[in-house]
Parts: C-alpha cells; structure tokens; sequence
C-alpha cells in the first residue's frame, strides 16, 4: 500500500512500508529533464544533477561520495526528458542518514566556480563517449529526426555550446523555476518508520511553492530521416514510429505489440533476424512514453554490406505483423511474461521507489498489483492487432549512422 502525503507547499511523498526486507530507497525526484529546457539552456538538468553531488556547505564532494560508502550504501541520480531523480539505496537502520545527505544536496549545493570547471569538463567527456558509442547516439539522432526542434528532440546530455554557458547563476535560476513545491516528489520505499517520513516531512515543508508555470507544447511526429557519416565497423540503424502518451488506455496493449515485435528473445525480429537469418547480433525493440506522446523504436547493427538486407528484413517483419496479427498462443505468451516481470520487479525496493516516484510525477494515480494484472488480463487480441495495423503500417522517422551516408534502397519509398 503506498501511503500519500502532500505537503502545503505542493512537495508530495510517497512512501511504501515493506516490512519483509532489510533496505531503504529513497528517491527526489524534479518534474524537470530536457523536454522543459529552452534551446540555449539544452543539457542543464543533466549537469545539475552532476553539480548536486560536487560539494555542499557542509559536505566537500568526496565527503558526499565517502556518506554513503561507509555505511554500504549505493547513491546515484539520472536524468530524463521529462524528470531528473537523485537516489540513494542503504540499510533500513541508515535510511535517516541518507535523507539527511540527499536533502544537504538539493538545498545546500554551493556550486563552486572551481568544481563547475572541473564537471564541465567531465561532461565534455561524457558527451564525447556518446558520440564514440553509435549504438548509442543513433536512438538521440532518432528523436531528432522524429521532433525535430521541439524540445523531445534535444539530447538529454546538451551539446558542448550550451554547456560551456552554463554557470552557478544559470543553475540557480533554473532551480528557482523547476525545483519548487508541485514539482518535487519524494519517493521512499523499503522497512521504514514513522520518524523518517517525519523527517521528510519536516526538511522538504522548506521548497519554496511554485510561481512559474511552464507551458508545454504537444509534439508532431514527423517521419523524417538523419544519416550521420562515419567509420565504425557496423552500420547502426533506428526505425521509430508514432506511440502512445504514458496515460493512454492501450498502453498495455502497445507493452505487448512491442514485446512480440523486439523485445525479448522469442520476439519476431529477434527469431527472424538474428536467429534465422543471421544478420546481426544486436536487434530489439522499445517502447518510449511521454506525458503527451511516445514512440515505438526498432533498432539493429550489422555489417555494412548487410545492411540493405537488414533494413527489407526489419520492414519486412513489421509489416508481417501488422498484416498478419498476433496468434492467441503469443497473446498468452505475452500477458504472463509482462505479469512475470512485473512481478520480479517489484521485490527490490529500488524498483518500488522509481516506479511510485515515476507515477506520481507523470500520471499522479497508484495502481494496486491486482488492478494492473486486471488490466492486463483484459487486453484483446483484437486491441494489439488494431495498434499493430495503426503503428507499423505508418511511415517511420529513420536514424543511421554508416560509412557512405546513404539510405539502403528499402528505407526510401
């Protein structure tokens, strides 16, 4: 049962008790990621959340790093299109402990001029390393190439130009809009107590409420393509098609047509084209979902000979799909592996606390286990085939990176 508080100032908490188990995760999490960043400012909530753990007026940031080694604890933080989340995982007896450092983090960073310098240029690296992984930069290309300059489109890490802009003033003015009252939540799940919810409450009852409104703008999924030249030893390619916004009443309908069509080892594309055919070792699917949008992504790597051969046979058995549906046997397939890992997922205490903190922020309701087995249940093959004829019979937006810069013969009708 997930207990739900709000605060006055809008800072909402949602804490799981799980008696059974020995660990703590807490999770603060920002209604913010780069789909809320203008152009000039593209890649400073990621780098804020690098900023966070670089020192506090208390804490240097090897003393932040060192807080949570000493008691074996794990912290981290990620960044998103639409959330940023800082985390930490520990022993239920250190859970106080960790709140205590976490919110030193999100109220006292300091933002020293010598450490900025210092991040920015880890972050250079780390957007180098991205550049260098084309298995990786392919799936931003592709976002690209489907939003074009609405904000979905910008990369999450920013590029070098806006980085070198960023400074403490920047960071803070960007704090002073977005981490405030109704876009904060605290997310906590494990073997609590009552004093460590009280403590939240008390330490986050500070937020300053919020005073500015973002508008966002709905995405148009435009099937355009962008093809980056360059010498790598496989041609990487990316297929991505309209999909469904995170509320949407076939989302699971969509979780089982993505799951035949790439995402497991039983999968269409997988038995068709790694298995049978041997065209690659890497192909697999995706479903990605946004408060108002998502997209459906193929992805496979191969030889660069072989590519014209991969990208008839990813076309290919999509369209096979959509023309012919799915049969009852993988229907049934389906629902009791999507219920298994649901399942599974939920007997660690991380997974509990993204999956409350996630739910909070973007479609602020808590489903039960049982409600959502239910609505599992109650997916038709009807309603997959009726999403597989709609989303794989479109057109898709095209990402490739290769070395002549130019698209296979089946991708240009």
């Amino acid at each position: 049962m997930v207990q739900r508080i709000e605060l006055d100032n809008g800072v909402r908490i949602l804490a799981e008790h799980i008696p059974s188990v020995r660990s703590v995760a807490v999770g603060v999490w920002i209604g913010t990621g780069s789909r809320l960043e203008t152009a000039s400012e593209n890649g400073i909530s990621h780098f804020l959340e690098h900023m966070f753990f670089k020192g506090t007026t208390t804490r240097s940031a090897a003393e932040i790093a060192e807080s949570f080694d000493r008691i074996g604890g794990q912290v981290n933080a990620f960044t998103s299109k639409e959330y940023t989340c800082y985390y930490a995982k520990v022993l239920d007896n250190h859970a106080a402990y960790a709140v205590d450092v976490l919110s030193d983090m999100f109220f006292n960073s300091i933002f020293d001029e010598e450490e900025l310098v210092k991040e920015k240029n880890v972050v250079y690296e780390e957007i180098k390393m991205v550049d260098d992984t084309p298995d990786d930069i392919v799936h931003d290309l592709l976002s690209e190439a489907s939003y074009g300059s609405h904000p979905l489109g910008y990369p999450i890490l920013g590029t070098v130009e806006t980085l070198e802009t960023f400074n403490g003033d920047s960071l803070r003015g960007y704090m002073d809009k977005f981490y405030t009252g109704d876009h904060v939540v605290i997310s906590i799940a494990g073997n609590i107590t009552d004093d460590v919810i009280e403590q939240i409450k008390e330490i986050f009852s500070k937020v300053k409420p919020t005073t500015y409104k973002h508008e966002t703008e709905r995405p148009i999924f435009t099937p355009n393509h962008i093809i980056r030249t360059k010498e790598t030893e496989q041609a990487h390619l990316c297929l991505g098609y309209p999909g469904l916004e995170i509320g949407d009443k076939d989302v699971y309908a969509l979780v089982l047509l993505n799951n035949l069509l790439g995402g497991s080892m039983s999968s269409r594309l997988f038995q068709e084209i790694r298995e049978k055919r041997g065209l690659c070792y890497s192909v697999f699917s995706y479903h990605s979902s946004y408060q108002d949008s998502g997209m459906l992504t193929i992805y496979a790597g191969t030889g660069h000979q072989q590519l014209e051969d991969l990208a008839s046979a990813l076309i290919g058995t999509a369209s096979q799909l959509a023309d012919q549906g799915m049969t009852e046997k993988e229907l049934t397939n389906g629902k009791e592996q999507l219920k298994g890992s649901l399942m599974l997922s939920l007997e660690s205490t991380n997974s509990r606390m993204n999956r409350n903190g996630k739910n909070e922020l973007l479609l602020k309701k808590h489903r039960t286990l049982d409600e959502i087995i239910e609505e599992i249940d109650q997916v038709s093959i009807s309603d997959v085939n009726k999403l597989a004829v709609s989303i794989l019979k479109s057109k898709p937006s095209i990402s490739l990176i290769n070395t002549t810069g130019t698209l296979p013969q089946a991708l240009q009708s």
